[in-house]
Order: C-alpha cells, then sequence, then structure tokens
C-alpha cells in the first residue's frame, strides 16, 4: 500500500512538473574586436563613471538644453506608443502565464421540462396527466468545473518564457525610442543654435558691407571710383541680406522640430537666438564589448533571438500528446427544497489524453518557420552589432578629424581676414580696385560660415557618439522593465 501512495506521488510530480522539450537558448556569437580603430587619442573609460546614466546630456554643459530634455519624458506622443506597447507587452506576459494554473468556472440554472405525450416510442408505464399529456419535470443546478491543461512538455512554459522575452525586447525598444528621441532633439537644438551663429554672423556682414556701400558711394560721388564699384557693392549687399534671410527660415524649421519633440504646437514655442559657442565635450567611449550591453537596440535584438528560441520549443511540443484534468462538483435537484440534500451532491474527475495523428504537415512547417524565424533573429542581431561597432567608428573618425579641420579653418579664417583688410586698405589708398575687395569679402564670409558649420558637425557628431555608445543605458535593467 505504501509503495503504491509512492508511485502515486511520483506519478503525480511528474505530471505536474513535466519536462521541457526544445533546444535550449545559448546566446549567440557576435562580431567583435579588442578595440576601436578610430579610438587614437580617446580614453577608453568605464561609460559609468563619466557617462551620466540617463541624462546624458548634461555633459554638453547646456542649461537650454537640459531644460528642453527634460520635456521629452511626459509629453512626446511617440514615446507614449513605445510605452503602451510596453505596457502591451506585459500583459500579454500575464495572460500567458495564467495558463500554468486550472481554469475554475462556476454555474448556476433553474428549468422546467414538460414532454410531449406524444412523442414517439412513449412507454406504456411513462405518467400521463388526463387531458394535459405528459408530466413536466424540473431542474435545478448548482456546480463547480475545473480544467487543467498538464504542461507535460514545456509548451505552456515557454508561451510564458517567449511572452517575456518579447516583454524585455519591448522595454529595449521604449529605451531605444527614448534614446532616439533625445538625439534628435539635441541635434535639432544644435542645428538652430548654429543657425543663429550664421545669424550673428551675417547680420555683422550685412553692417559691414553697408558701410562699404557707402565707402563706394563717397568715392564715386568724389570721382575717385566708378559707378561699377557702387553697383559691385549694391550686389555684394543684397547677396549677405538674402543669405541672412535664408538662415532666419532654417532656423524656424529646427525651432518647430523641438516643438513638436515635446509635445507643444509650434505657435506655443520660442526659443531666444543665441549662437552656438559650445566645443564638443569628451565622450568616453567604453570597449567595445561593453556596447553589447549598453546599447538598447542590441538588447532587443537579442531577446528576440532568446524569443525565437522558445517558440522552437513550443513548435516541438505539438507533437506530442496533451493531457487535460477535469473535474466537476455541485448539487442537482428538482426543487429548491431537495436541492442541498447529501442526495443531491454530485462529482466526477477525469482526465483525457490527446494525440494529433495527421495534420498534412502542418506541424512540420511550423517547426520548420520557426527555426527559420530563429536564423533571421540571429543575423538580425549581428548585423545590429555590426551597425553600432560603424555608428561608432564614424562618429570617433568624424570628431578627430573635424577637430583637425576646425583648426585648420580657424587659420583659414584669420588670413581671410588679414586680407580682406589689407585690400579695403589698398582699396582706400586707390592702389587696387573694388574687385579685389569684393573677391576678399566674399572669400572671408564663405571662410566664417564654414568655421560655423565645423562647430555644428563636431557638435553633432558628439551626440551621435553618445547615441552610438548607448548613451548610459543599462542592459541589467531589461528584467525589471519587462514586469
Amino acid at each position: 500500500m505504501r509503495q503504491n501512495r509512492v508511485l502515486a506521488g511520483a506519478l503525480v510530480t511528474l505530471l505536474l512538473g513535466g519536462c521541457m522539450v526544445g533546444p535550449e537558448y545559448k546566446k549567440p556569437s557576435a562580431p567583435m574586436t579588442p578595440s576601436y580603430k578610430e579610438a587614437e587619442g580617446w580614453k577608453l573609460a568605464n561609460p559609468s563613471d563619466h557617462l551620466p546614466r540617463g541624462q546624458w546630456w548634461t555633459i554638453f554643459g547646456d542649461p537650454d538644453l537640459n531644460a528642453l530634455e527634460a520635456q521629452i519624458e511626459p509629453a512626446n506622443q511617440n514615446l507614449r506608443i513605445a510605452e503602451a506597447r510596453l505596457r502591451e507587452a506585459r500583459a500579454q506576459v500575464r495572460f500567458n502565464r495564467a495558463a500554468l494554473f486550472p481554469t475554475i468556472s462556476a454555474n448556476a440554472g433553474a428549468s422546467s421540462i414538460r414532454d410531449s405525450g406524444n412523442r414517439p416510442f412513449l412507454t406504456p408505464n411513462s405518467s400521463t396527466i388526463p387531458g394535459i399529456g405528459h408530466g413536466s419535470t424540473g431542474d435545478i443546478l448548482l456546480g463547480l468545473d475545473m480544467s487543467y491543461e498538464i504542461d507535460l512538455w514545456g509548451r505552456v512554459r515557454r508561451t510564458v518564457a517567449s511572452a517575456r522575452r518579447e516583454a524585455e525586447a519591448t522595454a529595449a525598444d521604449l529605451e531605444t525610442a527614448r534614446l532616439s528621441l533625445q538625439a534628435e532633439l539635441a541635434m535639432d537644438y544644435v542645428e538652430l543654435r548654429a543657425a543663429d551663429a550664421q545669424q550673428q554672423l551675417l547680420d555683422e556682414t550685412v553692417r559691414a558691407f553697408e558701410a562699404a556701400l557707402k565707402l563706394t558711394t563717397n568715392r564715386f560721388e568724389g570721382g575717385a571710383a566708378p559707378k561699377s564699384d557702387v553697383a559691385q557693392a549694391q550686389t555684394q549687399l543684397d547677396t549677405t541680406r538674402a543669405q541672412a534671410t535664408d538662415v532666419a527660415v532654417q532656423r524656424t524649421q529646427f525651432e518647430h522640430a523641438i516643438a513638436t519633440l515635446i509635445g507643444k504646437p509650434p505657435a506655443a514655442f520660442s526659443l531666444p537666438a543665441r549662437p552656438l559657442t559650445t566645443l564638443p565635450p569628451g565622450v568616453p567611449t567604453g570597449l567595445p564589448s561593453e556596447l553589447l550591453e549598453r546599447r538598447p537596440d542590441i538588447a532587443a535584438a537579442e531577446r528576440r533571438v532568446a524569443e525565437a528560441n522558445e517558440q522552437i520549443g513550443i513548435a516541438k511540443a505539438a507533437y506530442y500528446p496533451t493531457v487535460v484534468l477535469n473535474a466537476s462538483i455541485g448539487f442537482e435537484g428538482s426543487s429548491f427544497g431537495n436541492l442541498l440534500n447529501a442526495s443531491s451532491l454530485f462529482w466526477s474527475v477525469g482526465a483525457s489524453i490527446t494525440q494529433l495523428i495527421f495534420d498534412g504537415g502542418r506541424r512540420r512547417a511550423t517547426s520548420e518557420a520557426t527555426r527559420a524565424n530563429y536564423d533571421a533573429t540571429v543575423a538580425a542581431y549581428r548585423q545590429t552589432t555590426l551597425s553600432a561597432f560603424q555608428q561608432v567608428e564614424d562618429n570617433l573618425a568624424a570628431l578627430r578629424i573635424l577637430e583637425q579641420e576646425a583648426q585648420q579653418q580657424r587659420r583659414a579664417v584669420e588670413s581671410a581676414q588679414l586680407s580682406l583688410q589689407l585690400f579695403t586698405n589698398r582699396y582706400r589708398g586707390g592702389v587696387d580696385n573694388y574687385l579685389q575687395v569684393i573677391t576678399a569679402q566674399a572669400v572671408t564670409l564663405a571662410n566664417q560660415r564654414t568655421d560655423i558649420d565645423i562647430l555644428r558637425r563636431r557638435m553633432d557628431a558628439s551626440v551621435l557618439l553618445v547615441k552610438a555608445v548607448g548613451g548610459g543605458w543599462d542592459a541589467s535593467a531589461l528584467s525589471k522593465a519587462a514586469k
């Protein structure tokens, strides 16, 4: 007797615990190098020591940018979409987890049945009521039903795990969206401030060209210069005014883009003009291996590989039989008076095993599809990693090369300004014609605008580098975010 109880307990444990069919997940390998190719001159430090977690934009030291970035979280609609997707994925985890427990339903009913006295095959002994026909019966029922699928092959558990992996990937998608929006805002802000710098330069140049026009007009009226000098000076002035107007259009568009990012109508938002003067900060890049833990898009891609692996196990479990336990208990009587009598109690317990024998190759096709999807997610994970390394290398190279170009351009600006001053003095003295001055003015303005544009590109590259290295995000937060 005791041996039977032990065997029964072991059987129950096996039925409830089951086993897991399908492959165990192993994180796929990713392309890796010990260091970055373009990292010469950069400090390979632990990002957690140098880059603020979350508020990475504070390294630029711009209070206006800090204030704008803080408004993305509560107001940006695209971010709200990503947050809603995460809540949906979390709910899906809870939905699938419910399959690990039995379903219990209650039912109650009352009915009165009158059989026809003329129904076929009526037995002679059946009671009838004269003038009415066959007798009436009543049925009152109170019951509970329970159904439970035993997860012998791990299908339910893998379904739960698959939903959890998708929730983790969706949490990383949210961080990717947040990082992208933050970087987009920072770049729009840099572009706007660069437009302010261009506007300031062009406004100053317009004033200088107005003075030059006055000089040529005075010389023409004094008979020291031809009418063509006045025309050339007027043309130079009008061209520069048109360029200043065009910059104002660009500046307005960037201001509108910032307003949209922080959830405001463009008409309700404005930023006072302030030229771009900030130099790019030093951004520690970390090691290539750290990039895999700090890029939310890489984390999302890897979690979807794990999800695809669970789907393979789910497809394999379809080849095995399904075992379901069913139980019912309740009271059934002919009236409310005898409903709760001991004799009205009923119960039943049973189990069923279902095995699909033929499905026309559907399970095989599903299994092949899940394996193909797994291979695709592995390739996507590796491609995302390669793209991440490329972005880091691109922006490291851009910052290094643009820093050299900025120094060269600064010398070009100084040389152009000196040349303009010399030609202007020679024109005043009547040594050179005004064409030399016009040429020097155009060269100086072009070099000054290029100098501002290089600074803008350096700041953009800094923002993109922060984004490329993950912006201070940490993959260890995934499991918490997915709950």
